[in-house]
């Protein structure tokens, strides 16, 4: 009696069947591409369009929108404006949390259960309510503080604490901080050398991914700085929206901001999954050498 066995291996069904069941993912993917670039793309081809009328595509493309939009004064008192507030906020986030966070993983653990609530605050309330209280409080008790930059700064930096408390945190957790240090003081190194050639290449990731996170918030933010300062201190998405209220509006001008403020947020975009898979993989590797 002769009996047969099948060679080990994947049969020509369950691989045919494994490759079927990635095709709905694939094509969600797609879609969902889709249903987000498109609507972006139409925008970036109206800033460059000549004309567009009934056709698909434009009739002509040409780079005057842009360079008449660069030429206006209030358009680019716009944008730096918006990018020197957002890189302001991101450097105060890091420069006021990062020390937070060091002290509460190496020093003082007590302090994350308050650290944790200050982080929830910006999720559990709605912007416009953050802000009518800094109005209330600050008319009640700093009166020469209302319709400043300075409280929307302060107001950005406390709506992306949230984003890099967390980033930071994990980073820190990940690197297993209290550790680091502890060896490193044993070695005999300073405080300062520790921070500088310990801990800092070692929560790099971290650092870059809640700065631009704090850049991309404030960058993105109008509820805030309209309800605050209004059209005193114009951003962005304020001078997006004047554009649009406007009776005389040049909508290629608007086409050219629109597409700018999407160009930043895809960098931004791009930046936080580039230096977050980079952390990842460098955790995955390190964990694999300790075995």
């Amino acid at each position: 009696m002769t009996t047969s066995s099948a060679a080990p291996g994947k049969s020509p069904t369950f691989s045919m069947s494994r490759r079927l069941s990635k095709v709905p993912g694939k094509a969600l993917l797609v879609a969902v591409s889709a249903y987000i670039l498109l609507p972006m793309m139409a925008v970036l081809l109206y800033s460059l369009a000549t004309r567009w009328t009934s056709n698909v595509l434009p009739d002509g493309y040409t780079l005057s929108h842009w360079a008449e939009s660069f030429a206006d004064e209030r358009f680019r008192t716009v944008l730096l404006r918006s990018l020197l507030l957002a890189v302001g906020v991101a450097l105060a986030d890091i420069l006021l949390v990062a020390p937070a966070v060091y002290w509460q993983h190496v020093r003082n653990p007590m302090i994350r259960p308050v650290l944790e609530t200050l982080a929830a605050i910006p999720f559990a309330m709605p912007l416009v309510v953050l802000a009518f209280g800094m109005l209330e409080i600050t008319g009640d008790y700093l009166p020469w503080a209302q319709g400043t930059v300075g409280l929307v700064v302060v107001m950005h930096m406390a709506v992306a604490f949230s984003f890099v408390y967390w980033a930071l945190d994990g980073s820190m957790s990940a690197a297993d901080v209290r550790t680091l240090t502890e060896a490193s003081r044993t070695c005999g190194a300073s405080l300062r050398t520790t921070i500088v050639k310990v801990i800092l290449p070692n929560i790099g990731p971290g650092l870059t991914s809640g700065a631009i996170m704090a850049f991309g918030i404030s960058f993105n933010e109008i509820a805030l700085v309209q309800i605050l300062v209004g059209s005193r201190f114009e951003t962005v998405q304020l001078y997006l929206l004047n554009m649009l209220k406007s009776a005389d509006a040049d909508f290629n001008i608007l086409a050219v901001m629109t597409s700018i403020n999407f160009f930043v947020t895809l960098a931004l975009s791009i930046g936080v999954v580039y230096f977050n898979d980079g952390a990842s993989k460098r955790l995955a590797n390190s964990g694999q050498g300790g075995h």
